[in-house]
């Protein structure tokens, strides 16, 4: 029995209705109910990387600022039917995170999630690309956070 669905995307082993699944593709052709995730830094520069695409896709970003997230916290920005979440890892563009933080940052948006009812939720390999953590300490931090919830989380590759 292959560990592929129909469209490519790989199971992981689930528990209390908890996914989570990996899909090759743009992070932006994901279903428009999911949310989307990313890291960003506390400074909200979002010059590089995939944090850019998010940048001028979804704006907003003097809204960002007046959250006054720091390090271990998630901004969110509604935009439409949709939650776009900035996991804060750093507190300078120029810093690298630190697996800790990203921890308390996914806590937080679990958090979020929780409470406004989001059961899917897109995102990169977060942390993984320009702030070069290593995917596989991520990915069980992830784990970790979420698998006591039904929230499912598709993470996108190219």
């Amino acid at each position: 029995m292959s560990n592929m669905d129909k469209i490519g995307r790989t199971k992981l082993p689930c528990s209390a209705g908890w996914r989570l699944l990996h899909m090759k593709g743009d992070l932006f052709t994901c279903p428009s109910t999911d949310a989307l995730a990313h890291c960003i830094s506390e400074d909200c520069r979002m010059g590089a990387g995939v944090a850019l695409l998010f940048k001028k896709k979804f704006c907003g970003v003097e809204e960002l600022l007046t959250q006054e997230k720091q390090p271990g916290q998630c901004a969110v920005l509604k935009r439409s039917s949709r939650f776009v979440y900035y996991l804060v890892t750093k507190k300078k563009y120029y810093q690298k995170p630190t697996y800790d933080i990203l921890r308390k940052s996914l806590v937080s948006m679990r958090e979020h999630c929780l409470a406004n009812g989001v059961n899917s939720i897109s995102m990169p390999r977060i942390g993984c690309g320009l702030d070069k953590l290593k995917w596989e300490n991520v990915s069980p931090i992830i784990t970790d956070v979420f698998q006591d919830t039904n929230i499912s989380i598709t993470v996108y590759t190219i």
